[in-house]
C-alpha cells in the first residue's frame, strides 16, 4: 500500500493559501477570530501564519496543530 502523504501547513503560508489549499481550514480561523477581537479571513487573508499569530498574540505551534487536525482528521 502507498503511503498518503502528511499535508504540511507551515508559518509561511498565507490565510490565503492555507484556505485555498484546504477548504476545511476556514472553520479553524472561524475559532481563533474571537481571540483575535476580528475576522481573521477578512482582515489577515494575504498574511502569512507567523505574522497573523504574532499580530494578535495567538500561539503559532497551537495553530498549526489545530489546522493540520481538520485536514488529517476531518469531521
Amino acid at each position: 500500500m502507498g503511503q498518503t502523504k502528511k499535508p504540511e501547513i507551515t508559518p509561511e503560508m498565507t490565510v490565503l493559501d492555507i484556505v485555498s489549499q484546504y477548504r476545511e481550514t476556514e472553520v479553524v480561523f472561524k475559532q481563533y477570530d474571537e481571540p483575535a477581537g476580528e475576522c481573521i479571513c477578512c482582515n489577515a487573508l494575504f498574511e502569512t501564519l507567523a505574522a497573523v499569530a504574532k499580530k494578535y498574540d495567538l500561539n503559532i505551534q497551537r495553530m498549526l496543530d489545530d489546522l493540520e487536525s481538520v485536514i488529517l482528521f476531518p469531521n
